[in-house]
This record gives structure tokens, C-alpha cells and sequence, in this order.
């Protein structure tokens, strides 16, 4: 073992899939074309093992593929996560958020929750989400936000998120209207992740990517950024950006997968067990056996982060030719 992997800390931030099953089957997502794995969710036990192994977890996102709301034992999650002092988070579509949810995630004291929407109307949210929710899913947030004001309560602080694409990035500015309108001061642009070795699937396709994209986006995207300061919400994009950055590409760097930190800072668990190392990885290659670090069902988590598949992963990361999954990828990829 080389000094690098001995002296490399094991990760503070977690991404651990507490179920993989979903009540959706949105354009945009690996489960419009099938998911990679059985269908499973995480226990109450296996989250505790699991995290009782990194005694320095800061964050935790309680999400990946599929709806975390599907999975019973969320909120008593929450709270063993809570009491260990963790900062907990997870993305929903926010079809599941009824009274009895709302109520358990504030009580279990949730620190964040994304509601992944991509859409400003009920047409377009069938477009890309393949469903006719929309107004269920505005209704919730509206009365998830009236029962905080009632308990005053701050938590857990509640945004909208936009996965842009080429189908639906024309309602970006009344995206922010319905934000405002809400009552929600936090929206996120979101980048479109495709496979980089095949075809893709639904929207997910490098022809629906607004990468690279022509001016005409890039303004749409700006005005939506001051109508969303004006109106005092805060427009931000997935990664390390902001939201007309996000789309464009590093044209001018080398390499840039080189400056990519996830496989030194974070670990991704999906419900099956198997060590991912990124949250995107899935979502932008075939190879799904070429991801897989190891499986914290058969394996110790630091004997996973310390292991040749792991050192060998980032050993390619610092090449000029790295792993399937992180080519076209860079720093400003993070969700």
C-alpha cells in the first residue's frame, strides 16, 4: 500500500441508497431503462452498520436511484443519524409527501430536503417525468410549508431542483415564478448526466444535453438567475457553479476528470451494498461492473476505501485515460 492510500482518511460524506425502488419512471433517469440491480431497500440495522463505520460522517444524502419516501424506516434513520450529530438530506419527487411524512421528517428532524420537480406546469412535467403529479406535488410542498410556520420550525429546509434539458429549459423562468409563488426560497439547475459509451435512453442523450449549449440558453438561463434575485430566491446549479456555468463545458482545461475529489472524499453505498465511487457514476456508463469498488455486505468499508479497486480507480482518475464513467466529466459535476 502506497503512502497516498495509507495516509487517505476515511470519507466524511456519504451517499447511501435507502431504497432503489421508485414510483416513477422519469425520461431522464437509469430506471427509464431499467435499474442495474434487484430491487431493494436498507434496513434500519444495515444503515447502522454501515455508518457506524465511519466515525467522522459529517453528511449524509439518503438517496441515489429510487424514492427514499418508499422506505418505512426513514425516519427512525434520521433521528440514529441526528443523534450522532449528521447532517441528513435526501432528493425526493415529493409525490409520497403527505401530512403523516411531513410531520415525521420535521419530527425525526430531517436538516434538507430536495424536491426534484423539472418543470413548471403540469404538461411539462409530463414531458420529462412521465407522470400527471404536478399539482399533487405543489399542493404537498404548500402544505408542508404551512404545517413549519405552525410548529415554527425552520427544518429541514425544503428546494426545488431543475434537470435541464433541451425539452424542457424554456419554463426555467416560470420554474422560478412557482418557487416564489410557493414559497420556497431555494431552486437548483441541474445538469443532464448521460451514458458516454452508447445511445443513452429517453432524454438522457447528449443530442438533449444543453452542454456546449448556443447563446440563446445561456441568456434564458441568466434572466432566470435575476428574475430569481430580484424576487430574493436563491438560483443556484448542481456543482461547484453557477447555474449558466454549469452547461458549459471545460473546453479550455486538460483533463479536467483530474480535478474531480469524490473518490478521495466521499463514497457512494446503493441499496445492494456495492461501493460506488460517485453518485454519477451510474448514470454515465454501461459498465456497471467497471464502478463497483466492492460491497459493504462481504467487505469492511475501510478495507473497500483502502483496496486495489479503489487505488487503482484513482490512479486512472490521474491519467489520461480514466474510467469509463468519468470521461466528458470534471469538478463541476457535483450534486
Amino acid at each position: 500500500m502506497t503512502d497516498v492510500d495509507q495516509s487517505l482518511t476515511l470519507p466524511k460524506n456519504l451517499y447511501l441508497e435507502t431504497t432503489n425502488r421508485c414510483n416513477l419512471r422519469c425520461k431522464g433517469c437509469i430506471l427509464y431503462n431499467g435499474n442495474w440491480e434487484l430491487d431493494r431497500d436498507i434496513s434500519f440495522d444495515e444503515l447502522t452498520m454501515i455508518t457506524d463505520q465511519l466515525p467522522d460522517l459529517e453528511q449524509i444524502m439518503l438517496h441515489g436511484v429510487g424514492e427514499p419516501l418508499l422506505n418505512p424506516a426513514l425516519p427512525q434513520m434520521i433521528r440514529h443519524l441526528k443523534n450522532r450529530n449528521v447532517y441528513t438530506l435526501f432528493n425526493s419527487n415529493g409525490i409520497l409527501l403527505d401530512a403523516r411524512w411531513q410531520y415525521d421528517l420535521i419530527d425525526a428532524g430531517l436538516d434538507e430536503l430536495r424536491i426534484s420537480l423539472d418543470a413548471a406546469t403540469p404538461k411539462g412535467y409530463r414531458k420529462i417525468r412521465n407522470n400527471s403529479e404536478f399539482n399533487r406535488i405543489v399542493r404537498n410542498l404548500r402544505s408542508f410549508l404551512n404545517l413549519q410556520s405552525s410548529m415554527h420550525v425552520n427544518h429541514p429546509r425544503l428546494s426545488l431542483w431543475f434537470l435541464g434539458t433541451e425539452d424542457n429549459i424554456f419554463e426555467l423562468p416560470e420554474f422560478v415564478h412557482l418557487a416564489n409563488d410557493i414559497g420556497i426560497g431555494d431552486i437548483y439547475l441541474q445538469r443532464l448526466v448521460y451514458f458516454q459509451d452508447s445511445g443513452g435512453y429517453g432524454v438522457a442523450k447528449s443530442a438533449k444535453s444543453l452542454r456546449n449549449s448556443d447563446g440563446a440558453y445561456l441568456e434564458l438561463i441568466q434572466k432566470s438567475h435575476e428574475l430569481a434575485t430580484r424576487l430574493g430566491i436563491r438560483f443556484e446549479a448542481s456543482g461547484l457553479c453557477k447555474p449558466g456555468e454549469s452547461i458549459q463545458s471545460e473546453t479550455g482545461a486538460e483533463s479536467p476528470w483530474m480535478k474531480c475529489y469524490r473518490p478521495s472524499t466521499l463514497m457512494y453505498v446503493t441499496a445492494n451494498g456495492n461501493v460506488l465511487p460517485c453518485c454519477i457514476a451510474p448514470f454515465s456508463t454501461i459498465d456497471f461492473a467497471s464502478i463497483v469498488l466492492g460491497n459493504v455486505f462481504e467487505t469492511p468499508l475501510e478495507q473497500i476505501w483502502r483496496g486495489p479497486k479503489y487505488k487503482t480507480f484513482r490512479e486512472k482518475l490521474q491519467s489520461s485515460q480514466p474510467p469509463k464513467c468519468c470521461r466528458g466529466c470534471g469538478i463541476l459535476w457535483s450534486l
